[in-house]
C-alpha cells in the first residue's frame, strides 16, 4: 500500500503493558444505553462550531453552526430484548435517523440485531460523540474514505467473547446507491453520495460488513474492519432475467466495493495515541465511468482509494489529584487520496490527493463537556500552498 503503511508502527511500540480485561475505550452512547437497567433510557450529544478561513489577500467571513444536536432513546422490553434509536438534528433544519435497531440477546456472547445499523468501519463512525475525539471537526478521512456517518438497513450479530477482551460485529446490509438515473460516485466525492441512510432504501444485492476489536490490554483498543459487496442500481428493477442486453446495461451501472480498515487507540497515563488506516478497492470502474458519462465526458471515479491519520495528544493534568478536568494539546496528520489508482480511461487527479495538519487543544471540563479550538492546514498535491482555517466550538454528551 505504498507509503501509507509506515505510520502503523508508531502505534505498536507501546502496546506491551500489564494485561487487564478493561473496556474503557469501547462504549459509545448507544452501547451505554443498552447496558442500562432502566426501562426507558435517554441520552444524547450536541456540538456548536465556529470556522474561520484565513487569507493573506482577501477578507473571508466565518461560519457559525449548531452542527448537530442528537437524542438517543433506548427501551428495554425485557432483559433480552431492547430497542435503540438515534435522532439527529443537523444544521438546525435537517433531521436524520442515524440508528434504529432491535437487539435480542441469544446468549452471553451473541446478540441478534436488525434495523438501521452503523457500519462498523474505523473509529469515528461508531464513536462520533464530540467528547470522544479531538478537534472541532471530525477527521476529514472519515468523510472522504469512510463516509461518516455511514449507516444502512440490515441484520446480523454482535457480542463480546474471550473473557471481555474481544468484540465482534457482522452484518448483512443494503449497499450504496450507485445509480438511480444519475451517477452517485465520483473522484471528488468518492462513495459518500451513495449512502442510502435508511431513507426509502432499495437493494439489488446484499453487502457484508464486519469488525473485530481487541481491548484485552489496559488502555488499548485495536480494530480490524471489512466491507464487501456491490453498489445498488435501480436499473435492475423490473428487467427480464433473460434479457442479456438489459442485464449488461444494468451491470455497467454497478461498482464492486472492497474496503478494509485498521484502527488503534492507546492511552497511557497522560499520553493519548490514535490512528486509522483505510484501503478501498473498486471494480468495474471503467464501465461505470463510461456509462455515467455526461455530455460525452466520462466520470472520474478511481479504482482504489486510501488514507490514514496519526494523532498524538497529552493530558497535562493527568498527574493532578485535585484537578479532575482534562487539558489535551494534540496534533493530527492526515493523508488520503481518492485517486490512489485509476482505470485505463481515467487520468489521475492530484486535487484528490490531500494532506491535512491539525493542531489544537481540547479542554474537558468533565468527561462529558468539551471546549475545543484548533488550527488547520489543508493542501492537495495540486495546490501551491496550504489553506488555513481556525476552528472553535464545544461539545456535550449525556
Amino acid at each position: 500500500m505504498k507509503r501509507l503503511t509506515i505510520t502503523v508502527g508508531i502505534f505498536l511500540s507501546a502496546f506491551m503493558v500489564n494485561a487487564q480485561n478493561v473496556d474503557t475505550l469501547n462504549q459509545n452512547t448507544a452501547e451505554k444505553l443498552l447496558n442500562s437497567d432502566t426501562k426507558l433510557s435517554i441520552g444524547g450529544y450536541g456540538e456548536a462550531h465556529y470556522n474561520q478561513a484565513l487569507s493573506s489577500e482577501f477578507r473571508k467571513n466565518g461560519t457559525l453552526d449548531i452542527h448537530r444536536m442528537v437524542m438517543f432513546f433506548a427501551y428495554n422490553y425485557s432483559k433480552k430484548t431492547q430497542f435503540v434509536t438515534e435522532i439527529e438534528f443537523e444544521h438546525i433544519s435537517e433531521v436524520y435517523v442515524e440508528q434504529a435497531f432491535l437487539q435480542h440477546k441469544l446468549n452471553k456472547s451473541i446478540n441478534f440485531r436488525a434495523g438501521l445499523l452503523l457500519i462498523p468501519m474505523g473509529i469515528v463512525n461508531e464513536y462520533h460523540e464530540p467528547t470522544a475525539f479531538n478537534g472541532v471537526e471530525r477527521p476529514t478521512l472519515d468523510n472522504k474514505i469512510s463516509p461518516t456517518t455511514w449507516r444502512e438497513i440490515g441484520f446480523g450479530f454482535a457480542g463480546t467473547i474471550l473473557d471481555a477482551s474481544l468484540k465482534y460485529q457482522a452484518y448483512l446490509v443494503n449497499g450504496f446507491n450507485g445509480y438511480d438515473g444519475s451517477a452517485k460516485f465520483s473522484g471528488k466525492n468518492a462513495l459518500r453520495n451513495g449512502r442510502q441512510k435508511g431513507a426509502e432504501s432499495y437493494i439489488s444485492s446484499p453487502n457484508f460488513t464486519g469488525k473485530i476489536e481487541y481491548f484485552g490490554i489496559r488502555g488499548l483498543n485495536i480494530g480490524l474492519s471489512a466491507y464487501y459487496g456491490k453498489s445498488q442500481s435501480k436499473l435492475y428493477n423490473g428487467i427480464d432475467k433473460n434479457d442479456s442486453t438489459a442485464l449488461a446495461n444494468a451491470s455497467s451501472s454497478v461498482v464492486g466495493v472492497s474496503m478494509i480498515g485498521f484502527d488503534t487507540r492507546y492511552n497511557y497515563k497522560g499520553i493519548q495515541l490514535r490512528g486509522q488506516l483505510y484501503y478501498t478497492y473498486l471494480t468495474n470502474t471503467e464501465q461505470y465511468n463510461k456509462f455515467t458519462a455526461v455530455n460525452n465526458v466520462n466520470n472520474d471515479l478511481g479504482n482504489s482509494m486510501a488514507g490514514f491519520y496519526a494523532e498524538v495528544g497529552y493530558n497535562v493534568f493527568h498527574n493532578s489529584e485535585k484537578i479532575k478536568s482534562e487539558l489535551i494539546p494534540f496534533f493530527r496528520f492526515e493523508k488520503f487520496d481518492t485517486h490512489f489508482s485509476t482505470d485505463a480511461i481515467t487520468t489521475k487527479n492530484d486535487a484528490y490527493n490531500s494532506t491535512i495538519l491539525t493542531s489544537g487543544i481540547t479542554y474537558k471540563i468533565n468527561p462529558n463537556v468539551a471546549l475545543k479550538a484548533d488550527f488547520q492546514f489543508s493542501k492537495s498535491k495540486a495546490d501551491a500552498e496550504f489553506s488555513k482555517t481556525i476552528n472553535a466550538g464545544f461539545g456535550v454528551n449525556f
